[in-house]
């Protein structure tokens, strides 16, 4: 969609006005001929085409980009996988602060929000991406921001940069195609590049859903694995390598928010968790927990006890107030039955429910037809495992605080 000629376009004057008359248009998919058509009454294809593009993709880039939106640059893949906002800032302000600013290599900057928002907290950055236009529109969006940064298109596999103290690689987790890669070595580039970067600390961004095992090799050097969610959203994992002895080097959960950076880690040896049936209240750790394997330490710290050791919930006997949980209060349980749940819930009224599942294959696309139910009450079912039995727990809709 976007060439080098489009994007300087773009950013001319002309370009500018082109955008700014955009902005003030209905841009669905349903005004496409007419926009375009519109457009090319002045325009060549190539122009019309990235007006329209970047138009859209502001609008978009909206909830990541706040009213920054309407001077940034995008393409749409790099839009998609710019991190959340709260990640940004937990990564400049917190996961990575100094007292002192110090040079930063980004590597794979793509378009620059990460180095943006690094250069906002006040590091030297020098950007690197091997696509010219992303590192173009980095530039721009730089300026756009009235940041200070250095952009280079440059291909990192090669690259033998010098006089830096930290380096963050954010390599593509998505083919061609636009389909999530899995495998860490598979990614674009691999994630053994970082091997090359070792004047310093350094760190990588990865996907919240990788294997442990793939990155065993660099955890058994030193380093640690922090999972991140957003207000209970799980956003991405970040491999982190400090060469410091003596830092902890277990998994972290960090759960973020407008008002607070929230970490959690095992500061020593955890006793066992007792397993028992249902007490008052069932409890759902917070997704960077499951990830990082802290439910059982939850478990502990919220004095509560496991349905099963392979299950990511647990239950207790009050209810806990904390960011990291959601707790829904237990009503009922019994092993699971689809006759026996049925009449159950007829003969309590309940003719709507929700069905969340951990350890079960029964889906809830195929539970909530063969219920047939009719009534005026809403039930929460949580289909799960107790010591290994199939059971279902019947809980009060879930209440937000």
């Amino acid at each position: 969609m976007f060439t080098l000629e489009s994007v300087e376009w773009l950013a001319s004057p002309e370009g500018e006005r082109v955008l700014a008359r955009l902005a003030g248009e209905n841009l669905s998919d349903d005004h496409t001929l007419r926009l375009i058509t519109s457009l090319r009454r002045d325009l060549s294809a190539e122009r019309a085409g990235a007006a329209l593009e970047l138009a859209r993709l502001r609008v978009k880039a909206v909830d990541k980009f706040g009213a920054d939106a309407s001077r940034m640059f995008f393409t749409r893949d790099a839009l998609e996988q710019a991190s959340d906002p709260l990640v940004r800032r937990w990564r400049s302000r917190v996961w990575i602060k100094s007292d002192t600013p110090y040079p930063m290599l980004d590597l794979c900057c793509s378009i620059g929000s990460d180095t943006a928002a690094l250069a906002a907290a006040g590091f030297s950055v020098i950007g690197y991406d091997i696509d010219p236009i992303r590192a173009e529109m980095a530039r721009l969006n730089l300026a756009a921001l009235g940041l200070v940064a250095r952009i280079e298109e440059s291909d990192i596999t090669t690259l033998v940069p010098e006089n830096y103290a930290m380096a963050f690689f954010d390599p593509a987790r998505r083919d061609e195609h636009g389909n999530r890669i899995y495998n860490v070595e598979k990614y674009t580039p691999p994630l053994s590049v970082i091997d090359r970067f070792t004047l310093g600390p350094w760190a990588v961004k990865l996907s919240p859903g990788l294997q442990r095992e793939q990155v065993q090799p660099w955890l058994a050097r030193g380093a640690s694995l922090h999972f991140v969610s957003v207000h209970g959203d799980l956003k991405e994992a970040t491999l982190s390598y400090w060469g410091l002895d003596g830092l902890d080097h277990s998994d972290w959960a960090w759960l973020l928010t407008e008002d607070a950076d929230l970490h959690w880690v095992i500061t020593g040896d955890m006793p066992p968790v007792s397993i028992s049936e249902p007490h008052a209240w069932l409890i759902e750790p917070d997704p960077a927990l499951i990830r990082a394997g802290l439910v059982a330490d939850a478990a502990l710290k919220f004095n509560g006890t496991q349905l099963d050791e392979s299950i990511a919930y647990f239950t207790t006997d009050t209810k806990p107030e904390s960011p990291w949980v959601r707790a829904w209060r237990i009503l009922d349980w019994m092993p699971f039955n689809g006759k026996k749940l049925k009449a159950y819930l007829r003969e309590r009224n309940v003719g709507t429910v929700t069905v969340k599942k951990r350890g079960t294959a029964v889906t809830p696309e195929t539970l909530i037809p063969q219920l047939k139910l009719k009534g005026s009450e809403s039930r929460t079912l949580v289909l799960t495992r107790y010591q290994g039995q199939q059971i279902v727990i019947i809980c009060e809709d879930y209440q937000p605080e």
